[in-house]
């Protein structure tokens, strides 16, 4: 049998950040148990020149760090994939936490031809407001596609894509999964991914989600990037966009 066919996909984890001192330590670790030892596991962390120790807190965690020149998730996402070596590019929020297994479910996932894909989303929140609004992650419709569920996908698939777009602020997670899906399969995995609900404690659970619906809104309208961004900010109290 050919050793290097049968080997399983390097896999390459890539996490933009911003002011993410005291968070993106206890993911890394979370990461590498999960993993496990037996996993050559990569991370790259795709900093926007943080002014805290997120850098120096993700180096001591074992991660490589690449500084983006241009600050904004797209920007830093691209950045991110460009220096990562994988096969397999997984790119996850500094606050979510995908299942333990999640190494082995994305791998299983693309060896039965997914080209990329993602998780059902889950808040650290008991609000049923939330729980209700997650619960739609599940099916497989654009619309209900959002950068905390992560992304998986196949570099190839991602280069012939076109990575994602720069020009976008807000967004750009939900306008690459369409896409993706038009080169290769998409696929929604079946286990929930953990992210943080810290926005809707600062911003109030029914009000930020109003926001949110608002600009969706204002999104699939096709209005401009800059009135997005504006309302995005005038909004939503928050220091990432």
């Amino acid at each position: 049998m050919n050793s290097v066919s049968s080997a399983p996909a390097s896999f390459s984890i890539i996490i933009p950040t911003y002011r993410e001192a005291g968070n993106i330590g206890r993911l890394l670790s979370y990461l590498r148990e999960a993993a496990g030892p037996a996993t050559a596991l990569e991370i790259v962390v795709a900093d926007a020149h943080s002014p805290d120790g997120t850098a120096a807190e993700a180096r001591q965690a074992g991660a490589l760090v690449v500084q983006c020149p241009q600050k904004g998730r797209a920007a830093q996402l691209n950045f991110g994939a460009r220096h990562a070596t994988g096969d397999i590019l997984y790119f996850l929020h500094a606050d979510t936490y995908p299942p333990a297994d999640f190494v082995q479910q994305i791998r299983a996932a693309v060896a039965q031809g997914a080209g990329s894909g993602c998780y059902r989303l889950q808040f650290d929140h008991p609000s049923w407001f939330l729980k209700a609004n997650a619960w739609f992650t599940r099916f497989p419709v654009q619309a209900f596609r959002f950068g905390d569920q992560s992304l998986f996908v196949r570099r190839t698939v991602f280069e012939q894509a076109g990575g994602y777009r720069e020009t976008m602020v807000v967004f750009e997670d939900q306008e690459i999964t369409g896409r993706l899906g038009r080169v290769a399969p998409f696929r929604v995995l079946p286990g929930p991914i953990v992210t943080s609900a810290r926005k809707y404690r600062e911003n109030g659970v029914v009000r930020l989600q109003s926001i949110y619906y608002l600009l969706t809104v204002m999104y699939h309208l096709g209005l401009p990037q800059h009135r997005m961004v504006d309302a995005y900010r005038r909004l939503i109290r928050q220091d990432k966009v």
